[in-house]
């Protein structure tokens, strides 16, 4: 599959503020979210490894991204990031680790971005913020609405073993991820 949302040339680096680093070692709140298709799913209770890679917004066709969202340090790029986790699926699973998408869009966005990119995981909806509050996650607002700031975590039994904070360029990112996870089975 092509990726119909390619990073252009010359996007802002983000650097590690430190926003993420009260995270290792966290119990995941239980805050069950709705997820693009089935019955809501709660980090804190999955079984075995869960990497949950959070994300600002994917890109929709037709619908212009929020005023200045290229200069913001990390916000593009939400849609080659998923796109590398689905294409790295099959290896995932062979890893015996689960993969989910987090971000504040509403369901149905998400729900939309599912189906158009054939994505095999669910993307899970934190609109109301509870989950990005609970485990105090960096945010930035842009289109009207308040965005998680792009992080992957990685869960066992219920506790962030490792946190990917900042991620760049976030179109490589899941191979990242996997090669962490091989050096590291759980």
């Amino acid at each position: 599959m092509t990726d119909p949302f390619p990073l252009p040339a010359g996007l802002p680096v983000p650097t590690d503020d430190g926003a993420c680093d009260h995270l290792p070692g966290v119990a995941v709140p239980g805050v069950p979210l709705p997820p693009t298709a089935g019955r809501e799913f709660d980090l804190s209770a999955a079984p075995g490894t869960v990497v949950a890679f959070f994300y600002p917004m994917t890109g929709r066709p037709g619908v212009p991204l929020p005023d200045g969202w290229d200069a913001v340090p990390g916000a593009r790029g939400c849609t080659p990031q998923a796109c590398g986790f689905r294409d790295l699926a099959a290896e995932f699973a062979a890893a015996g680790t689960a993969v989910v998408g987090v971000s504040t869009q509403p369901a149905d966005e998400q729900a939309e971005a599912a189906a158009r990119l054939h994505l095999p995981f669910p993307l899970l909806s934190d609109a109301d913020l509870r989950l990005t509050a609970a485990l105090r996650l960096p945010t930035f607002p842009a289109g009207g609405r308040e965005r998680i700031k792009r992080l992957t975590l990685v869960i066992r039994g219920g506790r962030v073993v490792k946190v990917f904070y900042p991620i760049f360029p976030p179109d490589r990112h899941a191979a990242e991820v996997l090669a962490w996870l091989r050096e590291n089975p759980g």
